[in-house]
């Protein structure tokens, strides 16, 4: 198991990054987005409160250039009365990198699995990188926690073929977490993330564990945070989000 904090400290531009798990004393599960940038309208973003979940904005409207990639909403929740064949005895937190977070919001919501709902999409169309589509869902009713963690990525850069990776993980282990971004690291173009999202360590305390996780990603790329921590037995959570631009 590797510390989260490290990975990202030693990684200038891991670029956008998604970790799920549970805290140390197996009562939350937890969950943690992150944005980086590169260029000026990468960097020209905030997240903000939408109903249940986030949405990106542009700090600067002014400056705005193509929304396309970097305008969504990275997290929904779909309670489980609104999803076909289900009851009411839970939610769903979905967690991804882009606009395919309506695609899983809808599609589960109308009877498909999170699996099947990402078959529709592939990595970004931003040649030369084709940015990988990583996204998670995580599962809390009854008192019980369940994720699923997800990447869409070219084939070593060729866009002709869409490979599709889907990690589950059934029971997950108290203090333990899963870590995928969508780079390995900086270059150009910059090479997708390769292999099994990384076993990482969790914290108690959502205060500390933002903190450090904000601290150690890189001052001059990082751009927005948002954590989410969710009591397994009452579904209630507790939500914070650090915006660069203030």
């Amino acid at each position: 198991m590797k510390s989260l904090f490290e990975e990202v400290a030693n990684n200038a531009y891991p670029g956008r990054g998604i970790v799920i798990g549970t805290s140390p004393d197996g009562t939350k599960a937890i969950t943690g987005y992150f944005i980086m940038g590169r260029s000026e309208n990468s960097r020209n973003r905030i997240f903000v409160e939408e109903g249940e979940g986030i949405r990106t904005e542009a700090f600067d409207p002014a400056k705005l250039e193509d929304p396309s990639l970097i305008i969504y909403s990275p997290v929904h929740v779909l309670p489980h009365e609104k999803m076909e064949g289900m009851n009411g005895s839970g939610f769903d937190t979905i967690v991804t990198n882009g606009d395919q977070t309506d695609t899983v919001y809808d599609l589960t919501r109308a009877g498909k699995t999170f699996e099947e709902a990402l078959r529709t999409r592939e990595f970004e169309p931003d040649a030369p990188n084709y940015t990988p589509r990583i996204s998670g869902v995580m599962h809390v009713a009854d008192g019980k926690f369940c994720y699923e963690m997800s990447i869409l990525k070219s084939d070593n850069g060729n866009p002709d073929c869409c490979n599709r990776y889907t990690f589950s993980y059934d029971k997950p282990v108290a203090g333990e977490g899963r870590f995928i971004h969508t780079y390995k690291h900086d270059g150009n173009p910059l090479p997708s993330f390769e292999g099994e999202p990384t076993l990482v360590e969790m914290l108690d305390d959502i205060d500390e564990f933002t903190e450090k996780l904000w601290d150690n990603l890189n001052g001059e790329n990082k751009v927005s945070l948002f954590v989410r921590y969710i009591d397994i037995k009452t579904g209630e959570y507790e939500t914070k989000i650090v915006n660069k631009n203030k």
